[in-house]
């Protein structure tokens, strides 16, 4: 690697409030050179990306400020500089990629111009030369109709696809520096690695240095130079990949490399093997042939004739206390067949029964049913909590709709809840917002336990948490199957926990239902090409593993390791 880019010296950031000041960043000191790429990894909250954001000065200063250290970018302490000279400094010499890219977009504005916005402020272009630029950046990140694209909006397009336009935004002045701040987090395996391929080919051809903020080995394995751990605002450990993967020195990071989903857990009981089920135990869950359909084109004034097919004659038997994993790509209709056994979204044909209701010819019932004994925990943990209400009065709400705990022991349920999903008991006087992704997801998980449910569909709900809390919520929903006689129907992209935790998995693509069976029959012994595909392409933490890099399922995929990965001790 060549001389550093960015030098970062004893930067220490501290929140200040009426009770005093809090260190959030501790002392922390980092190298970054030119055309590398440095894995910045810890469990939520730990600090990662407010480091980050602290080396642009995208905080608010009111609060939060650099109490001493420098930022160095080629010489230039950045801590030092103007807030007019950021102004250039953030776009124009540091890119950044933020996690969720639909509230980062604008949805009001097309992709093409959000990319030329910042080629125009920064490289002074014209419209008609900012479009063009923007047109070829978009093909850069690979869209592949770019000149066509440039004039659809953020909701046009898939998780995947909005990833790329966010880097293409990030890339439009074209910078010396990116920041990619979980750039892949909830993508499905496959498409995870098309953004980190396209990463890398961008660094390889602009020269570019980036720091790849993730809280999965995996990824940084495959991808970085250099790793860095944090902890608690405290930079534990840095080197080169195959030294911190191979020999770890702090405790931390061996538990990080030891909870990552491709190692055995050695702590965890055997996934339990199913009978087929007797005539005489009733499936608390029937599918029958379901399809769901949704309108698509049309107008204000001319309603649409033509229909897209999202579940394509779906049928599924669930049994008392099962755990079943549904998988498959983004758009394989996973979480619509989520929502329509929950009656969130109409049902085209077919039936769904619940504990033994049919849906359709007694949807009063049945509904009121569902919202007694099923519960759902969805994939945003941002946009699926109440910006205005406390994680406490969320809770209290839902148990007093419940009438199931009586009113005097509704705060000492609250906290029972809090415990069982790894929150401290002060959240409860938290609101979303003044918590990480991480966090709001475990508050999400105790909404839907709050409900003392029959059935819980989990979707995705530990796609955007660190791998320790991926975990820990594992272990809880072991837990909480065994003791409650918990049915669980978990969706998810990653191959890996669903393949520790359920005891039969479904496989999806296009809506339709292609591979099912016993988790362990089907990841030994896949059936169908798209199956073995996905198992292909589960990532783990070896280094000299090749990264997917196929435009489409099936191409370009690795093989499997010959051997298990092996626990530190």
């Amino acid at each position: 690697m060549s001389a550093s880019v960015l030098s970062v010296r004893d930067l220490t950031v501290k929140v200040h409030l009426d009770g005093g000041t809090r260190t959030l960043i501790d002392n922390v000191a980092l190298d970054l050179a030119k055309g590398e790429i440095l894995g910045l990894v810890g469990e939520s909250g730990s600090g990662k990306s407010l480091l980050c954001r602290s080396l642009v000065r995208l905080m608010p200063s009111s609060l939060i400020k650099i109490e001493q250290g420098t930022v160095l970018l080629e010489g230039r302490d950045l801590t030092a500089v103007s807030d007019a000279e950021m102004l250039q400094v953030r776009g124009g010499e540091i890119g950044m990629i933020f996690q969720n890219p639909t509230s980062h977009l604008d949805p009001v504005m097309r992709i093409g111009d959000q990319i030329a916005e910042g080629i125009r402020y920064h490289q002074g272009l014209g419209a008609r030369e900012a479009r063009a630029a923007a047109v070829e950046i978009l093909t850069q990140v690979g869209f592949p109709h770019p000149a066509r694209q440039y004039d659809s909006y953020p909701h046009e397009f898939s998780g995947g696809m909005r990833q790329r336009a966010m880097i293409g935004v990030a890339l439009s002045c074209n910078p010396k520096i990116l920041i990619a701040d979980e750039p892949t987090t909830a993508l499905d395996v496959t498409i995870q690695a098309q953004i980190l391929k396209l990463l890398m080919d961008i660094r390889d051809k602009r020269g570019l240095s980036i720091i790849l903020i993730t809280h999965d080995l995996g990824i940084v394995a495959q991808t970085c130079d250099r790793i860095a751990v944090m902890r608690n605002g405290k930079l534990l450990e840095q080197g080169p990949k195959r030294t911190i993967l191979s020999r770890p020195q702090d405790p931390y990071t061996i538990n990080l490399i030891n909870s990552h989903p491709s190692m055995p857990d050695e702590a965890a009981p055997p996934v339990a093997v199913i009978a087929p089920a007797e005539t005489a135990v009733r499936p608390l869950l029937e599918i029958d042939d379901l399809h769901v359909r949704f309108k698509t084109g049309g107008s204000l004034f001319k309603a649409s004739t033509k229909t897209v097919s999202a579940v394509a004659g779906v049928s599924l038997r669930v049994m008392p206390g099962e755990t079943i994993g549904i998988v498959g790509e983004s758009g394989s209709g996973k979480s619509t067949l989520a929502r329509a056994i929950l009656g969130l979204t109409p049902i085209s044909a077919g039936h769904v029964s619940f504990d033994g209701i049919d849906l359709a010819q007694q949807r009063t019932a049945g509904l009121a049913k569902l919202r007694r004994e099923a519960a759902m925990v969805f994939q945003d943990p941002y946009n699926a909590l109440n910006p205005r209400l406390t994680i406490g009065q969320m809770l209290g709400e839902v148990l007093k709709v419940q009438g199931k705990v009586p009113v005097a022991g509704i705060p000492a349920r609250i906290g029972e809840l809090l415990d069982l999903v790894g929150l401290e008991r002060e959240f409860a006087n938290r609101k979303p917002r003044s918590m990480s992704g991480g966090q709001c997801q475990r508050a999400g998980i105790a909404r839907a336990l709050a409900v003392d449910p029959k059935l819980v569909i989990a979707d995705e709900c530990v796609a955007a948490l660190d791998v320790t809390i991926q975990a820990q919520i594992i272990a809880l929903f072991r837990e909480l199957t065994a003791k409650m006689n918990l049915t669980l129907m978990f969706i998810a992209h990653d191959l890996a926990i669903v393949r520790n935790l359920c005891e039969r998995v479904v496989v999806m693509y296009h809506g339709e239902i292609v591979e099912e069976g016993l988790s362990e029959e089907v990841f030994s012994r896949p059936k169908h090409p798209y199956t073995a595909a996905l198992i292909a392409a589960i990532p783990d933490i070896d280094p000299d593993r090749p990264l997917l890099g196929g435009s489409s399922i099936g191409e370009d995929m690795p093989s499997m390791p010959a051997q298990p990965a092996k626990r530190i001790p």
